[in-house]
């Protein structure tokens, strides 16, 4: 049972500085601290804001080709994601200590461990002493996320308790995934985060099925985005030139464990989304419906998940 019945929670849809990873690490910590001002418990910043998502990009790719430009574009990428341990999580780490919050940053993370070639779009959970409580990789890039992204496997699957209650969460079309919900669901999340790159108007309906599926609070959160926001001498100009000039709208928002919109969805604009929570709706909305409890049939159905780390080369 969580020690504190209340928590204040802040969802912080932002514009990103495309390939200006020091920028953007100073943007997340300036947020933070603002949230934190707010009265925030727990500020959650959007998919791939450290690093970046990069709309419209194709990195010069084709089926059986590859070009030097787009290479070049993929360099320039790679340089833009961070190192887990590094120095711009330690950055964000201290934000977090300063501003006293839970601390959960989507960010484009280098493998530090194995080739170092391969990218993967993590979520990094800090606390609010300053700490890194762990980290969630995408299992599954969606469509030509699959050039720049690796996949994640199920040692990172994270959850965190607060005093406020269990934390954990999947990345934008994960959640699509309902054997990847339900893990979420037997783990105990009370606090359901949900980053995206997401900014369809029926994204909408997916964040409020999460929430009375799992009878947990949901937290939506994107990014606001314009093509100008690129960088003006980007090798690969041209590949933007049949995209609208808004690349993302946004939509952040907050639901209740009732399916109800507590706030947002913010378009068309940055903004931060402050609510505070009532934890106790989350046990009164399993009255009726336990999806890992009294309305789970273990003996017709069962899931077995598979949390082990998968490297490459073990010896």
């Amino acid at each position: 049972m969580a020690e504190n019945s209340t928590a204040v929670v802040s969802v912080v849809q932002c514009s990103p500085k495309l390939f200006d990873t020091e920028g953007t690490v100073s943007e997340v910590c300036r947020l933070t601290a603002e949230a934190g001002k707010a009265g925030a418990d727990l500020v959650l910043f959007p998919e791939a804001y450290v690093g970046g998502y990069p709309w419209g990009l194709a990195f010069g790719t084709s089926v059986g080709g590859r070009t030097e430009v787009g290479r070049s574009t993929w360099q320039h990428y790679w340089n833009s994601a961070i190192d887990i341990p590094g120095k711009h999580v330690k950055l964000m780490a201290e934000a977090a200590k300063k501003a006293g919050v839970y601390l959960v940053v989507g960010v484009i993370e280098r493998d530090s461990t194995y080739s170092r070639g391969t990218l993967f779009c993590t979520l990094v959970y800090f606390s609010p002493d300053g700490q890194v409580l762990g980290k969630h990789r995408k299992l599954k890039p969606t469509a030509a996320e699959r050039l720049i992204w690796g996949e994640g496997d199920g040692s990172t699957l994270t959850t965190i308790d607060t005093p406020f209650g269990c934390v954990g969460g999947l990345i934008c079309w994960e959640n699509y995934m309902p054997l990847a919900r339900m893990t979420m669901y037997g783990k105990g999340v009370d606090i359901y985060l949900a980053p995206t790159a997401d900014a369809r108007d029926r994204w909408q309906a997916t964040l409020q099925h999460i929430a009375l599926e799992g009878r947990c609070f949901v937290l939506g959160c994107n990014q606001y985005v314009t093509k100008e926001m690129y960088p003006s001498d980007m090798e690969i100009q041209r590949d933007l030139e049949s995209w609208p000039e808004i690349l993302c709208r946004g939509g952040s928002a907050i639901y209740d464990p009732a399916g109800e919109c507590l706030e947002g969805p913010l378009y068309d604009r940055t903004g931060i989304l402050t609510v505070e929570l009532e934890m106790d709706a989350v046990s009164r909305g399993k009255f009726d419906f336990d999806v890992v409890g009294h309305y789970a049939r273990p003996d017709v159905f069962k899931l077995e998940v598979d949390q082990a780390a998968k490297p490459p080369i073990t010896y």
